[in-house]
């Protein structure tokens, strides 16, 4: 015994559209056109029932918000598997690029900082040394403050997994290792 799959019957809306779409299909070789009337159509209901209120659609969104990255701190790399981690805070990663922002103000820094992680980004280097130093005796530095802001600021924060202290023969606390995003 041969159990038929059950059909659905479709309405008259679904044939109208169904045969609108395939109006302009030419069928593949060796198989026969498809006749219009291949599939049962609902029968009209006696008593029209009254029209259920349309409601328009919701207007969607242009596009979907910007999703938002974590800030970083010294060490925090969500997203970055442990190994890698360890291997950035140890200082164990090779050196792709040295940035020196001695003696720079803010803002030559912060546009140095900015170009130094793009390019960086773009040519696919991996682990990069900026060196802040560690500023003067009374406090801390002020690029030394500044720069983790920036890291986790646009464009850069987007380019970058993370970054830590360097270790003493790169520098020490006045220097940072930033890990860059491997470009997709």
């Amino acid at each position: 015994m041969t159990i038929r799959p059950r059909r659905r019957v479709l309405s008259p809306d679904e044939v109208r559209v169904w045969q609108a779409v395939t109006s302009g299909v030419t069928p593949l070789p060796g198989r026969p056109a498809p006749e219009a009337a291949d599939q049962p159509v609902e029968p009209a209901a006696a008593s029209p029932e009254p029209a259920a209120p349309t409601v328009p659609p919701s207007p969607r969104p242009a596009a979907p918000p910007p999703r938002t990255l974590p800030g970083l701190s010294h060490g925090s790399t969500p997203g970055l598997d442990k190994r890698s981690a360890e291997r950035m805070k140890r200082g164990e990663m090779e050196i792709d690029g040295r940035l020196d922002l001695h003696g720079m103000t803010q803002d030559t820094a912060h546009a140095a900082l900015t170009a130094f992680v793009t390019r960086a980004y773009e040519s696919g280097r991996r682990c990069l040394l900026v060196i802040t130093g560690k500023g003067n005796r009374e406090g801390t530095g002020v690029l030394r403050a500044n720069v983790p802001r920036w890291l986790n600021q646009s464009p850069c924060r987007e380019r970058i997994l993370g970054f830590s202290h360097a270790r003493p023969q790169h520098g020490g606390e006045g220097a940072l290792y930033v890990l860059i995003k491997r470009r997709r």
